[in-house]
């Protein structure tokens, strides 16, 4: 299909006004940009001169004396019960590997196991110790820990995704 001259013609002029109109846009789409830039600067600043301070005061006000009972009270678990617990956890741990080893040495010499037969028959074990029960909170924790990081990373965010295409210049 051949065009004639005037429809040539006709459709040059038509692209340099497309390319002029494309130009100014491109201008225009400049100067906004540093519009934007000047009103985040301006509100960064009235954040920090005006909204900060009226956080922080409603902050120190309101929420810091339970922040602070909170923290005094998760002090005094932490030192009361959790580090004994703990350290009860890792004694008992301790003896049970020092016997053991005793153990070991007394098969290893030939002194026999009349001692342990009758350490198996004294003790028996009524129940889950605070170990276990740290063991499964611990457990639970991180098991809901990575389910929410799944959940975050599976749900569907239509609003995040972005053009690949960047705009370009029309053809005619």
């Amino acid at each position: 299909m051949s065009l004639s001259r005037k429809r040539k013609k006709e459709l040059r002029k038509l692209q340099e006004q497309a390319n002029r109109l494309w130009s100014s846009q491109q201008v225009l789409v400049g100067e906004a940009a540093t519009v934007a830039r000047e009103a985040g600067r301006q509100l960064g600043n009235y954040n920090r001169e005006h909204i900060a301070p009226t956080v922080q005061a409603g902050y120190e006000k309101y929420a810091a004396p339970y922040v602070a009972k909170g923290m005094k009270t998760a002090q005094h678990v932490l030192s009361e019960r959790v580090v004994p617990a703990a350290g009860a956890v890792v004694g008992s741990a301790m003896s049970v590997w020092d016997a053991a080893n005793d153990t070991r040495s007394k098969i290893a010499t030939g002194r026999g196991l009349s001692d342990v037969q009758v350490l198996s028959r004294g003790r028996a074990k009524k129940g889950m110790g605070a170990g276990g029960v740290i063991a499964i909170l611990f457990g639970v924790a991180a098991a809901a820990g990575v389910l929410y990081a799944a959940w975050q990373t599976l749900r569907a965010d239509d609003e995040l995704w972005v053009a690949d295409d960047p705009m370009r210049t029309p053809e005619a």
